[in-house]
């Protein structure tokens, strides 16, 4: 079984300052690849015979045979992971029935959440140590708030997120037999809850709609100084405090509805041998103004 398990890292101002290089370096090879692979589908588009498809391999070879003398003194498989990942999401593009069905897009700097993949991430001592690129002097092991569970990790996603930094670790762990309970559960979602044999789920709780009065408020505070003050507005100290006042409804609301749909969806396979779930669209049906949040 693939775990993963999310910690907050402690790292010292070095350490700081390297994580955000590689942030921003694998925003830079994203957008290089995306660039590179849009590139090479329209010159296939325009002589099929001398120009083959785009994919994984050739974009990959074309970012590394073209790497700047900067780029050595990072990780290599920043780059390589980024162009992976961008294989996968122009995969996912083809395949609606992904949860994030979409066309990939340039990352922006501007994001509220930075980050990058390693693959060769270390558990020493109970910390973090990630791969040391060539020609550092200054490298050291990342202490995490709480204790980290695993021994070998497969994938490390490091991301920066109001001005905390971040460690998703997967990592595999052996799963034991569940159970038999002979018992039998249908889902039907709604709109706010879910209906299932037990009884019901609310998902749209009284503190997730205060929240959400209070994120309405906040983006009508915002949108009026944008108006009064145009592109000076976001250089004021009251629209910082109060995009941040935002920025911290809008994780609680996040964190709210994972926790009810991990509680739920745990339920349901501890207490249940088979569960039974409607086929239904409900990416289409979000488009709506009537039940998007609802159904959100």
């Amino acid at each position: 079984m693939i775990k993963t398990q999310v910690a907050e890292l402690k790292p010292n101002k070095t350490m700081q300052r390297e994580l955000d290089r590689l942030c921003d370096y694998r925003r830079y090879c994203w957008n290089l690849a995306l660039a590179t692979w849009q590139d090479m589908y329209e010159a296939r588009t325009l002589d099929k015979d001398n120009n083959p498809s785009p994919n994984e391999r050739r974009v990959r070879d074309e970012l590394v045979n073209n790497k700047a003398d900067w780029q050595f003194a990072l990780s290599a498989r920043c780059l390589q992971l980024a162009v992976k990942d961008l294989s996968n999401a122009w995969k996912n593009f083809f395949d609606k029935a992904q949860p994030d069905w979409g066309k990939p897009h340039f990352k922006s700097k501007k994001a509220p959440r930075q980050g990058f993949k390693t693959d060769r991430a270390k558990v020493i001592n109970g910390k973090l140590r990630l791969d040391k690129p060539r020609g550092i002097k200054s490298w050291f092991d990342i202490p995490t708030y709480e204790a980290l569970k695993m021994e070998e990790v497969k994938i490390a996603s490091i991301f920066r997120e109001r001005g905390h930094y971040y460690a998703a670790l997967s990592y595999e762990e052996e799963a034991g037999l569940k159970a038999k309970t002979g018992k039998k559960t249908a889902i039907d979602v709604n709109v706010g809850h879910f209906n299932y044999t037990k009884g019901k789920i609310n998902v749209l709780p009284a503190k997730l709609q205060k929240l959400y009065k209070r994120i309405k408020h906040y983006q009508r505070i915002l949108a009026k100084k944008r108006r009064a003050n145009g592109k000076l507005a976001g250089r004021s100290n009251n629209y910082l405090q109060v995009r941040t006042k935002l920025q911290r409804d809008y994780r609680k609301v996040a964190d709210i509805q994972n926790d009810l749909l991990q509680k739920f969806t745990t339920e349901l396979v501890n207490n249940y041998d088979q569960i039974v779930i409607e086929n239904l669209n409900v990416k289409q049906m979000m488009m709506t103004h009537v039940a998007s949040k609802g159904m959100q």
